[in-house]
């Protein structure tokens, strides 16, 4: 039996055509002063890992089962376009059950328990890239119940994101759909049931979501 799925799609700014996802991938650390507050205090190689897009979430977060330490992580979004290019930009939040990533860190094993689970990709509607914007003056914050909690230039980003692409493509094949999350900045914080969270890159895109 031929089971038929209903595809994962973003809402694309100024356009009735939504962009349909095929995967996720993410960046860890590339931001000099987040590794510093990770405990990596020098510029090397980027590593990847990924999340299932199931975890693609809008603007009504479940707090996850199985944690007590749901940390926020907001971050430049790339939208894969035809042939590898950058189709264009999204603000997200990359969520995080801490504790267990700590624990699977602690005993080597990977952080997919941490880092997938239903939510934990929150991502804005996509902003289409034109030749007048560029994409390393983009800036991006993150309010809790109003509160500014994250604010970075990607400018300070250890890797910018073509060569997060091209290091990718090293590894595997990038696809029209894929959204490459770039890292985030320091700065990052806990969670809590009745939160509302707005990120934003000023002039661009803003989103909302709340905690339940």
């Amino acid at each position: 039996m031929i089971f038929k799925t209903t595809p994962i799609t973003i809402k694309i700014k100024g356009n009735e055509v939504n962009f349909p996802v095929n995967s996720i991938y993410c960046v860890g650390r590339n931001y000099f002063a987040h590794a510093v507050e990770m405990g990596q205090d020098k510029r090397v190689p980027p590593f990847f890992f990924s999340k299932a897009i199931s975890t693609i979430a809008n603007e009504i977060i479940d707090y996850p089962k199985k944690t007590s330490n749901l940390q926020y992580e907001v971050e430049l979004v790339i939208a894969v376009g035809e042939k590898s290019s950058i189709y264009g930009f999204a603000i997200g939040v990359d969520l995080t059950r801490r504790d267990i990533q700590k624990e699977a860190k602690m005993n080597g094993k990977p952080w997919f328990s941490g880092k997938n689970f239903r939510g934990s990709s929150v991502v804005s509607e996509i902003v289409p890239l034109n030749p007048k914007i560029d994409v390393s003056t983009l800036e991006l914050e993150l309010y809790v119940n109003g509160n500014i909690k994250q604010k970075g230039k990607c400018s300070d980003m250890i890797w910018n994101p073509g060569e997060i692409m091209c290091e990718l493509t090293k590894e595997i094949e990038l696809k029209a759909g894929d959204l490459i999350f770039t890292g985030t900045p320091e700065g990052v914080g806990d969670l809590e049931k009745g939160d509302r969270v707005l990120i934003s890159i000023p002039e661009h895109i803003n989103h909302e979501f709340t905690v339940r």
